[in-house]
């Protein structure tokens, strides 16, 4: 949360992946709002961070279904669905032309909003040296002596908006409880590796004999896919993934995942479910800047930055006021798919980012939630961030989660 309200897949990616996704999000400055007697459109310069042939449109409250059909009709797009809860338009239109397209829309006196549909990416990196100790996180949020106090419970779900979770992991199979697919993706389950690592970390089954331990363990996991088996994904995607969850009891969202353009689309998504009392936890990501990463600056987000093993800022984790909390994102060991994936890694792993932050604090939201189910979203940041120890190297103070004091 922002200290305005109550006082962020990843790491460094595959340098190839990294390339790619930097001609993907290259900055921009989006206009803060639109206007509803004369909107001013967001549109980016840089083509490959959006999808080349659809839009978001909102209309205004009242035009009516004739009017609506009239402007598509007029301006040639074809509406591909309706993100329920926030009633956006997921808008086809010719390939190439969504500058001008969100132009034109953006005119027309019934439209609200008109934006590209951007694409977000998960915020991962490439396995480390697999004799690194494991698991050197736990210990240091304090996390086996929270769980004295509490493990968390399976009516806490925790959402994984990522790129799937292996569906028959021996540390993960048993905690899914729900399976939903919001890509181009022929599978719910996890070909990129990334969603995998992330949700091993927040919920792994623990006492086991087996692999890792997750932050909440007792907790349940809900599988919502909104990455692409490439790892990124648009943000109509994320929009209906977080509003599915919200829809469908989740009561933590973790995103490890982001993108360098605002969007009103992904804020009314993010506002619908912070409505409906939900904890939103999102990476703050992995550029080692202040600039925004989207959804994790909204203030109804918890942004999670990283720290390595002695509590200071991660060399690649962004930073600044809009960042709430931090958490270990160096090396983290977690599990990975058990089968053929695009990090080369299977079954447990060591990544890096941003990415493996915000699990952390989601796990511990939920302890948090399980322990006292009366309190609010916004008195879980608080406990969150009012309990966490101190860091070095950002600019503004940030704390590191702790778990046992977030619990006490």
């Amino acid at each position: 949360m922002k200290r305005s309200l109550w006082v962020v897949l990843g790491i460094v990616v595959l340098s190839a992946i990294l390339a790619g996704c930097a001609r993907l999000f290259a900055p921009e400055n989006p206009s803060s709002s639109l206007a509803p007697s004369a909107p001013s459109p967001r549109v980016p310069e840089q083509a490959a961070s959006y999808a080349p042939d659809q839009i978001l449109v909102k209309f205004k409250p009242g035009a009516t279904p004739e009017a609506v059909a009239e402007v598509h009709r007029r301006l040639g797009g074809q509406v591909l669905q309706v993100i329920p809860g926030i009633d956006v338009q997921v808008v086809r239109v010719p390939l190439g032309r969504v500058p001008e397209m969100v132009r034109a829309y953006s005119l027309e006196k019934l439209v609200e909003f008109a934006e590209p549909d951007y694409v977000a990416v998960a915020f991962d990196v490439v396995p480390n040296d697999p004799g690194y100790v494991n698991q050197w996180a736990l210990p240091k949020i304090q996390a086996p002596k929270a769980w004295d106090i509490t493990k968390g419970s399976p009516d806490i779900p925790i959402a994984i908006l990522d790129t799937g979770i292996d569906q028959d992991h021996e540390d993960l199979a048993t905690k899914i409880v729900a399976n939903v697919n919001f890509t181009t993706s022929r599978t719910v389950d996890d070909r990129y590796g990334h969603g995998t690592h992330v949700a091993g970390i927040a919920a792994a089954i623990t006492n086991n004999a087996k692999g890792v331990a997750g932050v909440s363990f007792s907790c349940s996991l809900m599988n919502v896919k909104v990455l692409g088996d490439n790892g990124s994904g648009q943000y109509s995607w994320i929009a209906n993934g977080i509003i599915w969850a919200a829809d469908h009891g989740a009561q933590v969202i973790n995103m490890s995942l982001g993108g360098s353009s605002t969007s009103s689309t992904l804020e009314s998504a993010v506002k619908y479910a912070y409505g409906k009392g939900l904890v939103l936890v999102a990476a703050a990501g992995n550029s080692n800047t202040d600039a925004p990463s989207y959804p994790a600056y909204y203030p109804e987000c918890i942004a999670v930055a990283a720290t390595d093993q002695n509590d200071a800022k991660a060399s690649f984790s962004n930073y600044g006021d809009w960042v709430d909390i931090a958490a270990p994102g160096v090396d983290i060991y977690s599990t990975l798919p058990n089968h053929n994936n695009r990090l080369r890694t299977r079954n447990y792993g060591y990544l890096s980012g941003t990415s493996m932050a915000a699990p952390h604090v989601a796990g511990v939201a939920a302890l948090i939630k399980a322990q006292n189910p009366s309190l609010t979203n916004a008195e879980i940041a608080n406990k969150l961030i009012s309990s966490g120890d101190p860091t070095t190297g950002f600019t503004t103070t940030i704390p590191r989660v702790n778990a046992y004091k977030a619990v006490q």
